[in-house]
């Protein structure tokens, strides 16, 4: 589901580069670099790697009692060694907080993104972080919308959605993901 989005945004031509926050082990990142190969396009990559952070209040459910803070600890060098490995063009991997990074830290423009911070937090400040950066017909998938033990992401979305962000086109739910669809063709 996730590449056929990244598709669609390719074969219409929307401008800028693909970014994920959240890669974690790089399994996702890989096959968006393999979507990308040919292309022209940069695949950013950003993680804390030390893993989860605290959950906040917006986070607490009981089905969500195995996630704590340090959990999905992942290293970024052995990332970019998956990387090497498979000859894939190496991406931009960028090892921070999200609430830590900037604007200066993203792409020009950004056509797709895939945010996968499991958290409130991470996903209220990674849809913050691209906003403006997000292309006419861009597409952000995140991942754990519907999930039980995740509830902050689909809060932080919603919450996102309700600040008055105006360039929303549609929100919707397939396999626990959240697509949104930013207006515009996209057409260079």
């Amino acid at each position: 589901m996730i590449l056929r989005e990244l598709r669609d945004v390719l074969q219409r031509g929307v401008a800028g580069d693909v970014v994920e926050l959240g890669c974690y082990m790089g399994d996702t990142s890989l096959l968006l670099a393999k979507e990308l190969a040919g292309t022209k396009r940069g695949l950013w990559l950003y993680d804390s790697f030390d893993g989860l952070p605290e959950k906040t209040i917006q986070d607490l459910s009981s089905a969500g009692e195995a996630f704590r803070a340090g959990e999905l600890k992942a290293s970024k060098s052995a990332l970019v060694r998956r990387f090497m490995k498979t000859g894939l063009p190496r991406p931009m991997v960028k090892k921070a907080w999200f609430a830590d990074l900037g604007p200066a830290d993203l792409p020009g423009k950004i056509a797709f993104a895939f945010l996968d911070g499991d958290y409130y937090e991470s996903i209220r400040d990674s849809l913050r972080l691209i906003e403006r950066k997000l292309s006419p017909g861009a597409v952000i998938v995140v991942d754990d919308y519907q999930s039980e033990a995740l509830p902050g992401v689909a809060k932080a979305v919603d919450g996102w959605l309700g600040t008055g962000y105006s360039k929303v086109l549609k929100l919707r739910v397939e396999r626990s993901l959240a697509v949104v669809k930013i207006e515009g063709d996209g057409g260079d």
